[in-house]
């Protein structure tokens, strides 16, 4: 009879878990779609509280007439009034059209699509390296706490982490000169060959790679670190010493696995930051990817380039944010219980 009576609540109980775990994923995606839409709002409305006049800039040096510079201004759209150049926007983005670059006259999507490859080898090499360092670090400062160990690499964690990321990338260019390629991705001498060029591509990545791992490893670090101590008390690990297991099999399958948790969260939150993050690494590099497409594009200013890689990059923040809670709810099984 009991058995009978806890098949039939679990059975009723399905429907309901599948139906908040839809609610959930609804109401996440809806809001990801808000932030979104207000994300567009504001950085149109930002961009054009930039200083400078970008019909003035692109006719810099050259001898316009008033009827030129009017002509353009129509051409380039600046000459509407600014609620419809936001209703022209929008219906761009509507259609998969981010408009085309003052400076380039070229599709903003098009340059995006060339410019996002490099800016994606460089965070997703910098965000591996430091989640690993980073994860290594804080499990064992935080089972050593109090030690040389925990001491030493949490100072130097907390250093890095408050250090601006074009300073240590001057500074590691002024240390390592003659050493490492100063910028760019290629060299133009480089064979077209597969492995020549993997080399030089290698070779030029490790000074920006350096630089960004040295800043968001210290973050995995400290968190690591922080929850692994909240968890180095927990009953269950009593439990598991006094079952005689030793105190590497108790860290390793009991407390970090628990503790990994918040970490997971932060690591897919924060690879949105540090994507949108780059322009100061790519532009001390000279590295071709979105961070320094933007450096340019804000000289003019161009306006479609600038509103097209906001959108792209704060679009980055808001999926991997998404992917964040809704992995943190598959992983913890007591967000699921809610």
């Amino acid at each position: 009879m009991t058995n009978a009576l806890s098949t039939a609540a679990a059975e009723l109980d399905e429907p309901r878990r599948g139906t908040g775990t839809a609610r959930f994923l609804l109401g996440k995606l809806g809001g990801a779609i808000g932030s979104l839409l207000l994300v567009v709002a504001l950085g149109f409305l930002l961009f054009r509280m930039i200083p400078g006049d970008p019909v003035t800039t692109l006719t810099r040096d050259r001898p316009t007439s008033p009827e030129q510079l009017a002509q353009l201004r129509a051409r380039l759209g600046v000459d509407q009034p600014l609620l419809q150049q936001f209703l022209d926007y929008l219906g761009g983005l509507l259609r998969g059209d981010l408009g085309t670059s003052y400076g380039y006259n070229r599709p903003v999507s098009a340059l995006i699509g060339e410019r996002l490859g490099p800016t994606l080898l460089l965070v997703g090499t910098a965000t591996v390296l430091a989640v690993a360092l980073g994860l290594w670090l804080g499990v064992r400062a935080a089972w050593r706490r109090g030690s040389l160990f925990d001491r030493t690499h949490t100072g130097i964690a907390l250093t890095l982490w408050s250090m601006p990321q074009f300073w240590l990338g001057l500074l590691l260019l002024i240390a390592t000169q003659g050493v490492f390629p100063s910028g760019g991705m290629r060299s133009p001498d480089t064979p077209p060959e597969f492995f020549p060029q993997l080399l030089d591509i290698a070779h030029h990545l490790v000074l920006p790679c350096v630089t960004l791992l040295a800043v968001i490893y210290a973050q995995y670090m400290l968190v690591m670190r922080s929850s692994l101590l909240g968890e180095m008390n927990a009953e269950y690990l009593t439990t598991a010493r006094a079952k005689g297991l030793r105190e590497d099999l108790v860290r390793r399958r009991h407390a970090v696995p628990n503790a990994l948790l918040p970490t997971v969260t932060l690591v897919f939150l924060q690879f949105g930051l540090v994507v949108s993050g780059t322009v100061t690494v790519e532009t001390v590099f000279s590295w071709p990817g979105l961070g320094l497409l933007t450096y340019e594009a804000l000289r003019v200013p161009d306006l479609p380039l600038l509103q097209g890689v906001f959108v792209v990059m704060a679009g980055s923040v808001i999926v991997m944010n998404l992917i964040a809670e809704v992995l943190y709810r598959v992983l913890d099984p007591r967000v699921r219980a809610q």
